[in-house]
This record gives structure tokens, C-alpha cells and sequence, in this order.
């Protein structure tokens, strides 16, 4: 209903329907109105604070505003009509603006934008403490997620959900809700603090002000627990193993269990190589940088921090380090990928498994033993569609982290043109004649070696035809109508058909199949004119390169000359 009376004075504005015209231009103009609201968010330096003045607001960025909505028009509804307004646009249609219970209009940032929301830099650059005030009325239900910058030692100190009414003599009222849940801050493994907040307000609280105000010091609390290291975390002397040109050595899902504090927990590694460095991201996957350093492998001693600089007592002492080299070439016959590591000696020996691998496909797995000297697998591509192939595999040993991999060489399965047959029938002929004498049946199979799709054509006198029956499995069949050849001089009395398959890839069988006429009739009359001779005769049909064999039988045309006496 409010949307509807935005468009106020305009064609189909304000009449108690919503229509598709009015939606497109919500989606037109929404990031520009949205840009010039307040966001009702705002952040004040100091100590907690509450209530209305002095806050630092946060403003809207036009340009980050993408808009998207749901049943704002559903489609099909029952009381759809043809649009009323004498200038609305061809096709459109509008509904009363009653039916919304369904309508969801969501705000996100927009493709190709860093931030949808700004404020001004805080006077003291956050190192001191302060509010972040959030007026949450008439939010049906919203999730905040509220990402800060690395900022030592910030954290959430307080919070409070208010509830503000106002009487009709003026008198207000400001009560503290307890029975919403309240904020959830956590800290992500690269060290920025995270708060998460679910707020809700129901159609029949109105109209009573509801907001939240959460707040954050950077003062160290006054009792903070150093982190632990777990069973799970690598022993000393682990070899933690790493791939050439890729920085993430250890998954976060791993990283997450190594170690425990009440509030949250970082990792800082110490390198004896020069250049050697490492960082937790936001999602706690462990990451090696290698900056102008010729070392294959470094050793590191690492200790468990947590955002108040607190560290475990005891470090881990690990060494990390690329534990094989590989290459890998098609074979000769384009099956199979010739996969060869060679050993760094970084681990004595490990066990390697390893197959052909596609998005959507996988080839057989093979499996060899890595020790001092290189070792080839040979990973079959039965299976995988012409493409690109990577190899994706893992190696174990006792000694080091279980190192997964997926390489890409830049390989490419070639692809296998289909394979078709054309089958007889009892009479040993390639085709069955219907009665009429005017088309023939062909029946046979095709398939792909890539179990790739197949498509099928004929041509037959110039004409072509894809209509082809297809049966479960690889069979085809296909009845073909021979009166295109009807007009051709001299009349054709045996066919060449050729029939083309094509897979998915672009690899292509051509076939011809040899199709003689059995109702075709030899004009050996008698000539009685003394004076005239005349000869007929057939010549043998040139030979085709035949996918079936067919043995044709001609009988000898008898020739005769005849003088009238």
C-alpha cells in the first residue's frame, strides 16, 4: 500500500493496486530512495551510551544498493486483471495491493561494490570504547552480521534491547526487553571480531520503539584464560606438506580443532627460512607465503595467540615443505594419463592415490608406494567426456599431514566418434520396402565411447532428414520417403543413403548404405522397325564404402535386335 502511493499523481499510482509498471519502476528507482533514508544505525565514542543525541549515523551508498523482491506482483494470482490505466505498458498486469502476505523485498550489495553503508571515521580511530546503536522497529526479522576490522584486543562488553513508548499524554516509557536474544560475538581465526544479531518485532508490538545498542572496549577484560593446544593439533616434528604455487597448506575445518580459547584464538608461526610467513583467514584455513626464497622447505616454531595477546605455554615445531614434484602426459593412445612424481625427500615414504578427474566424473583410482626414486601411475579416462582432466589424488605417510591434491597440467581428453551400425533384415537386405513401394525402413545402433549424446541425420537425393526414432538404449530406426528421388532423370532405381552421426563434442561418423529397388522395372521391349535399333541396359551401381556389406545379385539384361521380315 505505501508503494503503491509513492506513484501519487501517476498513471495507475495510488488506486489500491500494485501493478508489474509499478514493480519495474521500484526496481528502477529503489537504490535511489533507499540512498537518501537513514539506515537508523549509528556508533558513539565514550562510555555506554543510550538514548537519541550525538550519535555518528551511518548513511546508505547508492551505488552498493542491489534491491531484489518476491510476489511484490505473484504471478497467476486470482485476482490478477489487465491493467487499468489508460498509459500502462502492453502486457501489464496489476493486483490489489491487499494480497501481501508473501512480499519479501531483501537489500544486498550490489555486484561489483565494496559497501552499501558508510560513517564518518571515529574521532579516536575505535581504540577507545564505544556504542553501536541499531533502531530496530518494524523489523519483522532481520540477521545482523557485523564484521570489524583487526583491532587488537576489541571486544563486546555490553548490550541492552529497549523498548520506547509513548502515551498519548506524552509520557514515555523505556523498559528493558529480556526476552530477546541478545548478540553473539566471535572472533574468525584471522583475528577480526564478528557480531551476530537476530532481532524480531511482531505487526501488534507497534507502536512501540525498539533498540539495541551494543557495546565495545578495547580494554583487556579482567580475567582472560590463555588458549590450549588440543590432542588434535600436529605433533612436534610433523611435516606439514604443501603444493607449488599454493599458499593454503591446512583446510580451516582441520585448523579449527587444534586449539581452544573462551575467545577465539589466532596462530603465529615463526620461519627459519628468510621470506617465509603464514596467517589464519577469516574462515581458519592456514595459509604459507613464500617471498624471494630458494628454500624447498622451512622449519617453524608456532604458538596458539587469542585477541588479548595472551599465547599457550608450550609451542609446536613443524616443518613445512613440498614432499614430491609431478608431471603428467597423455599416453600415446590417448586413454590414459601418465602420471609421474618424484620424491623431495622431505618424508622417507608415502603412499600415493590418484585418479583422472572431472567436475562431473571421476577415472579409476591407482595407488604406488613414493620412496627414494620417481614412480608413474597410469589413470584411465574410461568414463570422463572429451574435455579438460586433472588429476586429483592424496599422499600419506606416518610423518606429515595428509596432503590432498588437485593438479591441473592443462590435459584435455580427446573425443571418440560415435559408432553406428546398420542392421539386416531376414532377407539379408539393409532395408525393409513397404508395400506402397515408396520408402524403406533402416533400423540399427549407435552410441558413443564417451557416453556422449548422439544425433543422427540422412540424406538421401539431395534431401535431408533428421527424423529418426530413438529407442531406449541404442537403438534407431528410421522410415525413409523416397519421392524426393522421383524427379530425378534418369529415374533412380537403386539408392545411396548416408546417414551422419554427431556427439556433443563435435566428432562426427559418416556411414553410406546401399539401398537397391526391388519394384525398379527393365524395359526390354522388342524392336520391330527394320530400319531401328535400340539397346538397354543398367549399368552396376558405383561401389560406397559400406558400413553393412551389401551383395546385390543383378540379373544380365537381355539385349535384342529383331529384323522385321
Amino acid at each position: 500500500e505505501n508503494l503503491d502511493g509513492l506513484f501519487d499523481g501517476l498513471s495507475g499510482g495510488n488506486n489500491s493496486w500494485i501493478s508489474t509498471d509499478e514493480r519495474d519502476a521500484v526496481r528502477a528507482i529503489g537504490p535511489k530512495c533507499i540512498g537518501a533514508m537513514d539506515t537508523r544505525i549509528g556508533i558513539k565514542e565514550g562510555m555506554p551510551h543510550r538514548g537519541a543525541p550525538d550519535w555518528n549515523n551511518l548513511s546508505f551508498v547508492e551505488d552498493g544498493i542491489g534491491l531484489d523482491e518476491v510476489d511484490l506482483v505473484p504471478e497467476n494470482h486470482p485476482e490478477e486483471r489487465t491493467c487499468q490505466s489508460l498509459n500502462s505498458a502492453n502486457g501489464c498486469k496489476e493486483v490489489p495491493v491487499s494480497i501481501s502476505d508473501d512480499l519479501q523485498i531483501m537489500m544486498f550489495l550490489a555486484d561489483g561494490e565494496a559497501n552499501n553503508v558508510r560513517f564518518d571515521q571515529l574521532p579516536n580511530s575505535g581504540n577507545s570504547n564505544f556504542t553501536l546503536g541499531l533502531n530496530v522497529t518494524n523489523m519483522s526479522y532481520a540477521h545482523l552480521e557485523l564484521n570489524f576490522p583487526l583491532k587488537q584486543g576489541l571486544r563486546m562488553a555490553n548490550y541492552s534491547i529497549q523498548d520506547t513508548l509513548t502515551a498519548a499524554d506524552g509520557t514515555v516509557t523505556v523498559t528493558e526487553n529480556t526476552a530477546l536474544t541478545g548478540p553473539e560475538a566471535l572472533y574468525l581465526p584471522d583475528g577480526r571480531l564478528r557480531v551476530n544479531q537476530v532481532v524480531t518485532y511482531a505487526a501488534s508490538e507497534y507502536p512501540i520503539q525498539r533498540d539495541l545498542f551494543i557495546d565495545f572496549t578495547t580494554m583487556a577484560p579482567d580475567t582472560n584464560e590463555a588458549p590450549e593446544w588440543t590432542s588434535n593439533a600436529p605433533e612436534d616434528g610433523t611435516v606439514i606438506p604443501m603444493l607449488d604455487g599454493v599458499n593454503q597448506v591446512v583446510s580451516g575445518q582441520k585448523t579449527s580443532t587444534w586449539a581452544t580459547d573462551d575467545s577465539g584464538w589466532g596462530m603465529d608461526c615463526t620461519f627459519a627460512e628468510s621470506g617465509w610467513s603464514s596467517t589464519l583467514d577469516g574462515e581458519g584455513n592456514l595459509n604459507v607465503q613464500v617471498q624471494n626464497s630458494q628454500a624447498t622447505s622451512s622449519n617453524a616454531e608456532c604458538y596458539v595467540t587469542d585477541p588479548f595477546g595472551a599465547t599457550t605455554i608450550d609451542s609446536r615445531n613443524w616443518t613445512f615443505g613440498q614432499v614430491f614434484t609431478s608431471s603428467a602426459v597423455l599416453s600415446e593412445n590417448g586413454e590414459s594419463i601418465e602420471f609421474t612424481l618424484s620424491p623431495t625427500g622431505l618424508v622417507s615414504e608415502m603412499a600415493i592415490n590418484a585418479h583422472a578427474h572431472q567436475a562431473s566424473a571421476m577415472g579409476q583410482n591407482r595407488t604406488t608406494t613414493l620412496a627414494a626414486n620417481a614412480a608413474t601411475l597410469s589413470l584411465p579416462l574410461d568414463g570422463l567426456a572429451p574435455g579438460m582432466v586433472m588429476v586429483m589424488g592424496q599422499a600419506e605417510s606416518s610423518s606429515m599431514l595428509n596432503l590432498d591434491f588437485m593438479l591441473n597440467f592443462g590435459l584435455q581428453k580427446a573425443s571418440l566418434p560415435p559408432l553406428i551400425t546398420v542392421k539386416k533384415n531376414l532377407d539379408a537386405q539393409n532395408a525393409t520396402w513397404d508395400a506402397s513401394g515408396f520408402s524403406f525402413t533402416l533400423e540399427g545402433d549407435v552410441l558413443d565411447p564417451d557416453g556422449e549424446d548422439v544425433t543422427l541425420s540422412l540424406l538421401i537425393c539431395g534431401y535431408e532428414t533428421n527424423d529418426f526414432n530413438r529407442a531406449s538404449g541404442s537403438g534407431w530406426d528410421i522410415d525413409v520417403n523416397i519421392v524426393s528421388c522421383s524427379s530425378q532423370n534418369p529415374p533412380v532405381t537403386s539408392y545411396d543413403v548416408t546417414i551422419t552421426a554427431t556427439d556433443e563434442s563435435g566428432s562426427v561418423t559418416t556411414i553410406s548404405v546401399f539401398v537397391p529397388d526391388p519394384y525398379a522395372t527393365t524395359d526390354n521391349t522388342q524392336i520391330t522397325d527394320s530400319d531401328s535399333n535400340e539397346i538397354t541396359e543398367e549399368g552396376l551401381p558405383s561401389v560406397s564404402m559400406l558400413s553393412t556389406l551389401s551383395v546385390t545379385l543383378l540379373g544380365a539384361v537381355l539385349v535384342g535386335r529383331q529384323r522385321k521380315d
